[in-house]
């Protein structure tokens, strides 16, 4: 598969990523509150069926199609160091393996039913940050030198 297309299908996979946790973490969250609870319950549960098949769809895209691009660019990412664009791609790897494996420790924890409310908007503000983070490394490694 060409770099270009990797490319596109990486960002338009991100894009529809981060907006899903936005809508969830930044609109849903306020709007529970003004629910009664047999709608609220019917609401969540109706979101959570549709976002798990969603979401796994875009992790398969975003990160299939960013280890494509990260094969790409394996020569760079052999000395993270040498350049900034290496620094920076390097970190913004980092950040993805850590929102994969936040997601991770929500599923364990929703399964083992240790799941707080409070604890998973914590965890999906943190989710939410990182994945800002990986979209400002990711215009950075473009437009950022030293």
């Amino acid at each position: 598969m060409s770099y270009s297309l990797l490319h596109v299908v990486h960002l338009i996979a991100a894009i529809a990523f981060i907006g899903t946790l936005f809508f969830e973490v930044v609109i849903l969250a306020r709007v529970k509150s003004q629910l009664g609870a047999a709608t609220l319950v019917e609401l969540e549960r109706a979101i959570a069926r549709r976002s798990r098949t969603v979401l796994h769809w875009l992790v398969l895209f975003v990160y299939g199609a960013g280890l494509g691009l990260a094969w790409q660019h394996r020569q760079t990412l052999a000395n993270p160091f040498a350049s900034s664009f290496a620094a920076l791609l390097t970190l913004k790897i980092v950040l993805a393996v850590s929102v994969f494996l936040s997601f991770g420790l929500v599923a364990m924890l929703l399964r083992s039913g240790r799941m707080t409310p409070a604890l998973y908007r914590k965890l999906h503000w943190a989710v939410l940050a990182q994945m800002f983070g990986i979209v400002l490394l990711a215009k950075g490694m473009f437009y950022l030198h030293w």
